[in-house]
């Protein structure tokens, strides 16, 4: 199994471990963060759609792009996923594992694979500039990645865990995704008061990234054995959604 995890906009300046490969589509990472160095800070925030603070921040980051230290991307990240993933704590026997099942989704160098040297940067799929050919950054992808992550699935067992979100579906032809090999989608929901199901962003995030460690932990191989994940209440329910939308629910206290 091929796992998808979406990246996070909160990332680390550093990290003890160090990188042992280099981003597949590196080159496109260098083009693009090239282009971006040369915005000035009002610009910046503009497409990046964020505020003056964090724009210069991240002009900062961009002019130090090629002589920033890298870090293994798994460890870059801080975000909501990535706290629950808590991949400093990892042995190194699960992020070997990773290396060889884990794809990052990524608006900046693509996909990654988990111990992928990157620099700290921000990088939004509407941003679009010369280098895109005008398109939003991740329409730019689509026919980059789509058949990398679909010759990788295949390559493995022909099954993909998605655990990225919605957004970083269209870095893909994700229609060809799923015609071609098996998705499973898993999801993750709080019963509410009244007995309904809500999904709640935080729990969501925090859900993807428990049990992307669980896997790479216990070195799963078959999606069946997704369904022994539990995590802060979350359980698999059989008889709610189906086999490749399998549901994880929180029930209410």
């Amino acid at each position: 199994m091929q796992i998808l995890l979406a990246n996070a906009k909160i990332m680390f300046e550093k990290a003890e471990r160090k990188p042992f490969s280099t981003p597949l589509f590196q080159s496109v990472a260098d083009e693009l963060a090239a282009e971006m160095a040369r915005m000035d800070v009002k610009e910046l925030a503009h497409q990046l759609d964020c505020s003056q603070k964090l724009a210069a921040e991240n002009w900062l980051r961009y002019q130090n792009f090629p002589y920033a230290e890298k870090m293994p991307a798994i460890l870059a990240y801080n975000g909501q996923a990535y706290k629950h993933l808590r991949a400093n704590t990892l042995s190194d026997k699960a992020l070997m594992f990773a290396q060889e099942h884990l794809w990052i989704t990524c608006f900046l160098y693509g996909l990654l694979r988990p111990m992928d040297g990157i620099v700290p940067y921000r990088m939004e799929h509407c941003v679009s500039m010369e280098t895109t050919h005008e398109k939003p950054v991740n329409q730019y992808w689509k026919d980059k990645l789509t058949n990398q992550l679909i010759e990788s699935v295949k390559a493995d067992d022909g099954i993909l865990i998605h655990l990225s979100t919605e957004e970083y579906e269209h870095l893909f032809d994700w229609k060809r995704v799923c015609q071609e090999v098996r998705v499973i989608h898993p999801l993750f929901y709080v019963r509410q008061r009244d007995g309904r199901l809500k999904m709640q962003a935080v729990w969501a995030k925090s859900c993807r990234g428990a049990m992307v460690r669980f896997m790479l932990q216990h070195q799963l191989v078959i999606p069946e054995e997704l369904k022994a994940f539990s995590y802060e209440g979350f359980e698999y329910v059989p008889q709610l959604g189906e086999d490749d939308y399998p549901h994880f629910v929180r029930e209410y206290h």
